[in-house]
C-alpha cells in the first residue's frame, strides 16, 4: 500500500477566524474519515470471494451471508440441513420443512417470485435456480444490487453435491463438504444393494388426470435408473409426458409408484382404479405403492431418503435393514 501524507500549510491570517478554522477543521476531519474508508474497504476485499454459479456467472461475496432469501422449496431445506436456518429471512410457498421454515416470510411462488417483496428483506445473498425461476427476475434483483447465485441439480448426484456448493457460498463449507459427503456414501450403499439384480420394469405416475409419468431427462428417472429399475417412458420426447392407460397396459409394468402431491385421498383412489386391470404384472403381484412426492419431486438432502425408498420398492428381496 503507497504511503499517504497529508501535509497542512499554515493558515492564513483570515483563517484565524474561527467560523473559518472550524470549516478548516471540518475538511481535514473529512478527508481523515474518508481515508479510512478506503482503508477497511481494503481490508474487507480481502474478506470477498469469488463464486461461480450454475450460469457461469462470477458472484462476489463479502465474508459469510447473513440474510438469505430462499426460491425454491428445495434450496429452503438444504439450508436448513446445513444449520443456517437462522440466516433464512424469505421463502418461496410450499416451503414447509422443517415446519419452521413455513414461518418466514413469503416472497411469491417458485415460478413467480416478488421481487418487490425480497427487496424489503434487504438480503446479502439470493439462492435460486434455473428449474422454475425467471431470469427476468434474477435479472431485476442484480440491477437492484442483491447478489443472486442460482443452482441447477439436474439428478440425485447432483442434488447432493448441491449440498456443498451451498454451503460453500453461505460460509460453511467444511460442514457442507462432511453433510454432502455422507449422503454421497449413503447413495453408494444403496446402490451396492441393488447392482447386478434384475431391473424391474417402472412406471412412476405424477399426476392423475391426465395420467402424466417422466421421460429420462429429470431426476425422478435418475432415481429409477439409480435404484435398479427401468423407465418404462424413458425415451418419451416430452419432458413430462401423457400418457395413455391403454398405453401403460401394453408396456407392461412390473412396479407402479405413485407420487402423491397432495394430503388427501386423491391418490389412494388412484392406487385402488389401478387394481382393475389385472392383466398388468405391477397389479397382478400387488406392487402398486405410493409415494410422499416430497421425497422424490425436490432436489434437496431428502431425496436420497426418497432414493432409497424407490430402492426398496424395487428390490424388496436385497436384504434391508
Amino acid at each position: 500500500m503507497n504511503e499517504i501524507t497529508i501535509k497542512i500549510d499554515p493558515c492564513p491570517r483570515e483563517s484565524l477566524n474561527p467560523r473559518f478554522l472550524y470549516n478548516d477543521m471540518r475538511l481535514i476531519s473529512t478527508f481523515i474519515s474518508l481515508f479510512i474508508i478506503t482503508i477497511l474497504g481494503w481490508v474487507q476485499c480481502g474478506l470477498c470471494a469469488e463464486f461461480e454459479d450454475a450460469l457461469g456467472r462470477k458472484i462476489n461475496l463479502e465474508g459469510q451471508p447473513q440474510r438469505i432469501v430462499s426460491l425454491a422449496p428445495s434450496i429452503t431445506e438444504t439450508l436448513y440441513y446445513l444449520g443456517l436456518g437462522d440466516c433464512v429471512v424469505g421463502v418461496t410457498q410450499f416451503s414447509y420443512y422443517p415446519p419452521e421454515a413455513n414461518l418466514k416470510p413469503k416472497v411469491g411462488s417458485y415460478v413467480d417470485v416478488n421481487v418487490e417483496k425480497i427487496l424489503t428483506l434487504s438480503p446479502d445473498l439470493v439462492i435460486g435456480t434455473m428449474d422454475g425461476n425467471e431470469a427476468e427476475k434474477v435479472f431485476l434483483m442484480e440491477e437492484a444490487g442483491i447478489a443472486v447465485f442460482i443452482v441447477n441439480p439436474r439428478n440425485v448426484r447432483q442434488a447432493v453435491e448441491t449440498v456443498a456448493t451451498v454451503g460453500r457460498v453461505c460460509g460453511v463449507s467444511d460442514k457442507g463438504a462432511a453433510l454432502s459427503l455422507q449422503l454421497s456414501n449413503r447413495v453408494d450403499d444403496i446402490i451396492a444393494k441393488t447392482r447386478g439384480r434384475k431391473k424391474p420394469l417402472v412406471f412412476l405416475q405424477i399426476n392423475l388426470k391426465p395420467i402424466m409419468t417422466v421421460n429420462k431427462n429429470t431426476y425422478l428417472h435418475d432415481l429409477i435408473q439409480l435404484a435398479g429399475g427401468e423407465n418404462i417412458a424413458k425415451d418419451q420426447p416430452v419432458t413430462y409426458p401423457r400418457i395413455s392407460l391403454e398405453e401403460v397396459i401394453r408396456k407392461r409394468p412390473e412396479v407402479i409408484i405413485i407420487s402423491s402431491m397432495d394430503r388427501g385421498g386423491q391418490f389412494q383412489e388412484a392406487k385402488r382404479e389401478w387394481q382393475r386391470w389385472t392383466t398388468i404384472p405391477a397389479v397382478k403381484n400387488k406392487r402398486v405403492h405410493l409415494i410422499d412426492s416430497d421425497f422424490v419431486d425436490r432436489p434437496s438432502p431428502r431425496i436420497v431418503e426418497g432414493f432409497e425408498m424407490i430402492a426398496r420398492l424395487l428390490h424388496p428381496e436385497a436384504g434391508w435393514e
